[in-house]
């Protein structure tokens, strides 16, 4: 786990914390009234995959019928700078994964009303326990909600396989 380092704080709703190089548990909803068909949670995993390894590693995500989780660490900007001052933004990468997705998810819908919830759960991942924590509770949430009786059974869970 990186060290500590400086930290912001916004809060809407919910507290969002902010640390460069850290590595975070998300958590977005669908809004009230939807929810999110096998077509559609494949649209919402390929949009957090897609910046995977180029803007954010993502550990783990699973995509269910009305959430969604993830365990990502935004990368550096510039991959050649080994002192990795500036990070890409989370809310910049969790905006573009909601957006791309919602509006996938509503054209294929025929709909333009809201998908997600607007504001998402984060938590700053503190310890390589938590991590492993994390990890753990993504890919057996399909097996906790019934879905599946194991993890690798669940069409829309995404492991890298690195919890690091």
């Amino acid at each position: 786990m990186p060290p500590i380092r400086q930290f912001q704080a916004t809060r809407r709703n919910l507290p969002h914390w902010h640390q460069p190089g850290a590595t975070y548990f998300l958590t977005w909803r669908v809004a009230p009234g939807r929810e999110l068909a096998p077509e559609d949670r494949v649209l919402a995993l390929d949009a957090v995959r897609f910046w995977d390894t180029k803007r954010w590693a993502v550990y783990a995500a699973v995509v269910m019928p009305d959430h969604a989780h993830a365990l990502v660490r935004p990368l550096p900007r510039d991959a050649t700078d080994v002192t990795a001052r500036e990070f890409h933004s989370l809310p910049e990468l969790t905006k573009s994964v909601k957006g791309y997705s919602a509006r996938a998810i509503n054209r294929r819908q025929g709909r333009s009303e809201a998908l997600w919830q607007d504001e998402g759960y984060d938590r700053i991942v503190r310890n390589d326990r938590e991590l492993e924590e994390t990890w753990g509770y993504i890919r057996f949430n399909p097996v906790k909600a019934g879905l599946v009786a194991e993890p690798e059974l669940y069409q829309w869970l995404y492991s890298a396989g690195r919890a690091d």
